[in-house]
């Protein structure tokens, strides 16, 4: 399970970046791909800094 949860943060931002493609390739056009793809990959970043500092 530690070692699902060092690798959690690197998947948020690389579903994030999945968002991101699938907004620039024209699946949609909404606004709302963009903030969530942002959202996800903010939450990815903190989630990476706070769980990597708690295990060792």
């Amino acid at each position: 399970m530690k070692e699902f949860l060092k690798y959690l943060g690197s998947i948020l931002i690389l579903i994030g970046v999945v968002i991101l493609a699938l907004y620039f390739f024209g699946v949609s056009q909404a606004n709302a791909m963009l903030a969530s793809a942002g959202i996800v990959m903010i939450a990815g970043l903190i989630t990476h800094i706070v769980v990597n500092r708690r295990i060792d």
